[in-house]
């Protein structure tokens, strides 16, 4: 693995939650204001999936007061607190621009039928646990006794009993 995969695969998310296009999502973001943190929640439609590795973004869209706003995440970001699926969406295509010229009930997407909304991740990295030098001394340490001739002897002595039973069912 080259350096920049390294540094990459540092800087990503262990879990990340399952998204689709046309699902309806609650993003909460951390937003600074001066010397506090807050944390704000984005409801919309996903209209777009994009990139990937580090850089993969999605594009959440609402209607706020009659005006259109749409917010692209990155969903690796440390301001992207977590993502909650409310809604599965039914989409046949991966852009759902279209919705951008829409009002109203035909702004939204139809509902899967029978889905449920539960909260899939795709683990991306797992947790390792280091093993110290402590660790290892206090392991104990076996060897291999056993040699080919021994094996040997055992499989010949199993074979020899095994061929006689045989014997009596043939008969």
């Amino acid at each position: 693995m080259d350096i920049i995969k390294s540094i990459e695969h540092e800087q990503l998310k262990s879990k990340v939650p399952m998204l689709k296009v046309g699902d309806t999502v609650r993003v909460h973001v951390k937003i600074k204001e001066g010397n506090r943190e807050r944390i704000q929640v984005f409801e919309g439609i996903i209209i777009k999936k994009q990139g990937g590795g580090l850089n993969e973004t999605f594009t959440v869209r609402r209607i706020s007061y009659g005006v259109g706003v749409e917010k692209t995440f990155l969903l690796h970001a440390p301001s992207t607190e977590k993502v909650e699926v409310v809604r599965v969406g039914k989409a046949r295509r991966a852009k759902l621009y279209y919705l951008r010229d829409r009002v109203g009930k035909s702004a939204k997407t139809k509902e899967k039928v029978g889905a449920r909304i539960e909260t899939k991740e795709v683990t991306l990295k797992e947790d390792l646990v280091p093993e110290t030098e402590e660790a290892l001394e206090e392991a104990p340490v076996t060897e291999a006794v056993e040699t080919m001739d021994t094996v040997k002897e055992e499989v010949v002595e199993k074979v020899a009993e095994v061929t006689p039973a045989e014997e009596n069912k043939a008969e």
